[in-house]
């Protein structure tokens, strides 16, 4: 939550329904900037909840700017972790969780990596927290299109069982050293691969959905539980299809409890609703679509993907701070007592839930 997006009062706030998501307690902050704290600096951001099945424990982790700015405020940062043991009442202090340095990270090690993680934590194949990650370069500037960007994967490996934060381990998994590269069309020495999304497979493999500045979605697949990844290739509707094209925007995947899959996007290279390039959110993001895919192991593309349908519209209204009109962007899926919801900031002022019916 912030005044607008990577404002210096941009916190971590969290809020509970007790009837299904229906109504919610007033937003309380778990962390951000505190008083005293020079301007742009103490920001809370991207945050990602893990509820270890058995107990109940809410695991909230997230980047904390401690200070110090390379990209930008709120994806320089430490990844910083609390914990809940009674629903969310009282929580831990903030512990600093380490994770593995990159080659791409500054070279002044004082400075913190820059990175990202947006979509939801899954449960992988041996039952362990698994996500995908966006990582830029430091050390190259703020502009975050020009610099490179890769794929990277956190393995929350002890979460689930270690009941001391100071002693949560993070794997990270940088394939082929680095991360998943997609080289920019129009200078292909900068890669720009941004916020996975990453859903499961039902032969213990994985796949992977990314934002491209290429005008489509990009994808890879694991065949070994996130260990090692395909190059990303452009995603096709289905082998020998038409192309999924995407603007620089959010494109999640979620798997369903019945096997199927949902894939959310903008379906525009980024000139559509009159937008000058993928970078246009003013005015390509405003109608977002929904795709329903099916697994088929034998197909070069491991999910296939049916017709688009438009799911919701801004109608190009823009609202709020910074006159936004993009709708359904850097959602999320519950299935809970049988109800489907699409969570989703709308022109990223509002909160709101959308049913998804059968």
């Amino acid at each position: 939550m912030a005044t607008h997006e990577n404002h210096p009062d941009q916190r971590i706030v969290y809020s509970t329904s007790d009837d299904e998501g229906h109504s919610w307690t007033a937003p309380k902050v778990l962390d951000g900037a505190r008083l005293g704290d020079p301007p742009g600096t103490g920001l809370a951001s991207w945050s990602f909840p893990i509820v270890v099945p058995e107990t109940g424990r809410i695991i909230v982790g997230y980047n904390k700017n401690v200070g110090v700015t390379d990209a930008r405020e709120d994806t320089t940062g430490l990844m910083y972790v609390r914990v809940s043991d009674n629903e969310g009442r009282t929580w831990s202090k903030p512990v600093d969780v380490p994770f593995a340095g990159s080659p791409l990270d500054s070279p002044d090690s004082s400075v913190p990596p820059n990175w990202i993680l947006y979509h939801p934590v899954k449960i992988d194949h041996d039952g362990v927290p698994f996500a995908g990650f966006t990582r830029w370069a430091g050390g190259q500037g703020s502009a975050l299109f020009e610099i490179d960007s890769v794929i990277n994967f956190f393995r929350f490996t002890n979460w689930l069982t270690e009941p001391n934060p100071k002693n949560f381990v993070v794997e990270t998994i940088m394939p082929h050293g680095v991360g998943l590269r997609v080289p920019r069309a129009d200078k292909p020495e900068v890669s720009v691969a941004q916020e996975p999304a990453v859903t499961l497979l039902p032969d213990r493999g994985m796949f992977c959905t990314m934002r491209t500045l290429n005008g489509c979605v990009a994808w890879s697949q694991s065949h070994d539980n996130g260990r090692t990844w395909s190059d990303p290739q452009p995603l096709h509707y289905h082998d020998y299809g038409e192309m999924v094209k995407n603007p620089i925007a959010p494109c999640p995947i979620f798997r369903l409890r019945d096997g199927r899959y949902l894939l959310f996007f903008y379906n525009n290279d980024g000139t559509g609703y009159g937008g000058r390039g993928p970078t246009d959110y003013t005015m390509n993001r405003q109608e977002l679509f929904l795709t329903v895919g099916v697994y088929d192991g034998m197909a070069k593309q491991p999910i296939q993907f049916g017709t688009p349908h438009s799911f919701m519209s801004s109608e190009g209204v823009p609202y709020g701070p910074s006159g936004r009109t993009e709708v359904g962007s850097y959602g999320s899926v519950t299935q809970h007592a049988g109800v489907r919801i699409f969570w989703y900031p709308d022109r990223k002022h509002f909160l709101l839930g959308k049913i998804i019916t059968v």
